[in-house]
């Protein structure tokens, strides 16, 4: 294990070893396929973990269902372990390098890009599990962030996406926005993403890559999602999903993407994920000679990286809505 890199956090939770799933039962490795009583059927359900292969927690829940032996009592589950390649190479000396081998499976979902000639192993992994998300209606994408954060619902730009946010109840913050100008989400992809078009799918982003609480919060998220579509026995829900009082949720409505052109990006001062800054026109960040300000009073910023690379997102800017 090499040392560890400089500032990176702390990996407070333990890898599942996923070798025990890697056949799958569908034809494809790594996913897993049910089916109830009575054959196929709707609700098509699909929970998916690693689509960054450094964002564990989503894989530590999905370990656990699958260890419970659980089935679905009507339609169709499939959990997914999406880019178990990256995965395998996690070294908590440099954890943030696992996200992904060649590029972010999750800027690829557009068919531009799917039906390109052009490769990468990250491509091919999404070509292999294209069919899963087109036999899917309701996909949820486990995700976390690279800095401590409250858990975020990422529901795309649809009303029907804050509308499944909401039939969770959690976690408190819905982000509506638009995805990234570097490549089209998963959680967009084709049906997702068509407002006339009833199958749907919500990115939730967990916590913070390695935190003891992320998995939690992925196991919950996982039950509450399973459950409102009815594909859980009642006594598994009772027994392991939260009773205590959720918080009222809020809506965080995304009106700025700031895109990182060149690489001299940095804040100009501290930033964490959530945070408000006061006045209209605060100077937040330099990219190389551009100044980037905030474009109204109270704006939150969301999810600001702390890897900046060229091309990539730096910052969403948002406010809350009603």
């Amino acid at each position: 294990m090499n040392p560890v890199l400089p500032g990176a956090p702390p990996v407070d939770v333990a890898l599942p070893d996923l070798s025990r799933w890697s056949a799958g039962n569908s034809g494809i490795p790594f996913v897993w396929r049910f089916v109830a009583p009575g054959g196929e059927g709707a609700p098509r359900v699909t929970v998916q973990a690693l689509t960054h292969g450094n964002e564990v927690c989503g894989a530590i829940a999905l370990d656990w269902l699958l260890r419970c032996g659980v089935r679905p009592l009507r339609g169709t589950l499939t959990l997914i372990f999406a880019n178990t390649a990256a995965y395998q190479t996690f070294d908590a000396g440099d954890p943030f390098a696992a996200r992904c081998l060649d590029e972010d499976f999750n800027r690829l979902w557009d068919p531009s890009v799917l039906d390109s000639a052009r490769n990468s192993r990250e491509l091919s992994r999404a070509r292999e599990l294209r069919p899963c998300y087109d036999t899917t209606d309701y996909l949820l994408d486990l995700h976390s962030m690279t800095d401590p954060c409250p858990a975020l619902a990422l529901s795309g730009r649809q009303r029907k996406g804050i509308a499944l946010a909401r039939a969770l109840g959690m976690p408190e913050y819905i982000v509506v926005d638009h995805g990234h100008q570097a490549g089209r989400r998963l959680r967009d992809y084709a049906q997702f993403d068509d407002p006339s078009d009833e199958r749907n799918a919500l990115l939730v982003e967990c916590g913070q890559h390695w935190e003891a609480a992320a998995p939690i919060v992925a196991q919950q998220a996982t039950l509450r999602f399973l459950s409102h579509f009815g594909m859980l026995e009642r006594g598994f829900v009772d027994a392991h999903v939260d009773t205590g009082d959720l918080p009222p949720q809020r809506t965080i409505a995304v009106t700025d993407v700031v895109t990182i052109e060149t690489d001299r990006f940095a804040f100009t001062s501290a930033v964490a994920g959530l945070m408000s800054v006061g006045p209209r026109g605060t100077l937040i960040a330099r990219d190389g000679e551009r100044e980037i300000r905030t474009p109204y009073d109270d704006c939150v910023l969301i999810m600001p990286t702390r890897r900046p690379r060229k091309g990539e997102t730096a910052v969403r800017l948002g406010r809350y809505v009603n």
